[in-house]
């Protein structure tokens, strides 16, 4: 399988001295061809500036970037197979939907036409209005559309869908798996609804703070901690020495959640008369993106 994108020791920041933001830190990580990638995080962790880097809208402080074997910035053999895709996607006033389809072979070699109208009605945009009079709602399909029908070979989606309505957004993620299964391609979601996209979701990259601190598959992050529950004074001793992603308790009961326990802990833990619960993949982002604002493993208020 190979390669599509490649960063070593990526750094984005704005500004300098003691009021320079980090936006994106020493990021190293690379990104396979076909494969479904989550990008995760809080809002402000840098997950638009990453993607800006990638797709050649910003450019780097420091480290590299190898997007297709080549550096993306002003190049259009590299952005010719690129589709980014955001929430905030700005039209000119005067377009229509129907012009922005039109244009769209323009940018994109694999536009599909066919697909695009299908999409449209599935979604039901009103291709004739002006995209100004459109609604959130109805801006967001747009986006989905041709983030859909582009079929580039890179396809960023930084979170377009939100402002999709519950059954809007399972109709994206329902077409989007089945064209994925038919036209294979490298799809990065950026997203904070973590537990809808869970399923599609191959590969994860979570970052915080400007810095990648999950690089894994989805499969293995899935089973990669576990929650024990039981008397807080059982909890303490079996956490001990163990790595402790979270903890919260309530009077004499504590729940902590534990990475990293195989079957001998889990049977240890039974032993102790503690109960085990599973993670989801949105609880373990969010444990493991806020291990800042966990309790102390003594117990005591942070």
């Amino acid at each position: 399988m190979s390669t599509v994108i490649r960063v070593d020791g990526l750094s984005k920041t704005y500004g300098a001295g003691s009021g320079a933001v980090h936006a994106v830190s020493e990021a190293t990580f690379e990104l396979a061809e076909n494969r479904i990638y989550g990008l995760l995080g809080r809002n402000g962790a840098g997950k638009t500036t990453l993607m800006q880097l990638l797709t050649g809208q910003e450019f780097a402080t420091r480290g590299t970037i190898s997007v297709f074997g080549e550096q993306p910035v002003e190049n259009a053999r590299v952005l010719e197979r690129v589709c980014f895709i955001k929430e905030s996607q700005r039209y000119p006033d005067d377009f229509r939907v129907k012009h922005v389809l039109k244009s769209a072979p323009w940018f994109f070699a694999n536009w599909d036409a066919a697909f695009a109208d299908e999409l449209v009605e599935r979604f039901r945009v009103p291709a004739n209005r002006r995209m100004k009079k459109l609604s959130r709602g109805q801006l967001s399909a747009v986006g989905v559309i041709v983030g859909l029908a582009s079929r580039a070979p890179l396809t960023f989606f930084d979170e377009p869908y939100l402002g999709l309505d519950a059954v809007a957004r399972q109709l994206f993620y329902d077409v989007l798996l089945a064209d994925y299964a038919e036209h294979p391609r490298t799809v990065v979601l950026s997203t904070h609804l973590i537990d809808e996209v869970s399923n599609l979701l191959e590969h994860v990259l979570v970052i915080d703070d400007g810095r990648i601190i999950i690089d894994a598959d989805a499969d293995e992050l899935r089973g990669s901690a576990v929650d024990v529950v039981g008397a807080r004074s059982a909890v303490e001793a079996f956490t001990a020495g163990r790595e402790v992603l979270h903890r919260a308790s309530l009077g004499g009961l504590a729940t902590a959640t534990v990475a990293g326990l195989d079957d001998a802990g889990r049977a240890a833990a039974r032993e102790a008369g503690l109960e085990l619960a599973p993670v989801s993949l949105q609880q373990l982002v969010i444990r493991t993106t806020t291990l800042g604002d966990a309790e102390p493993e003594n117990g005591e208020p942070a």
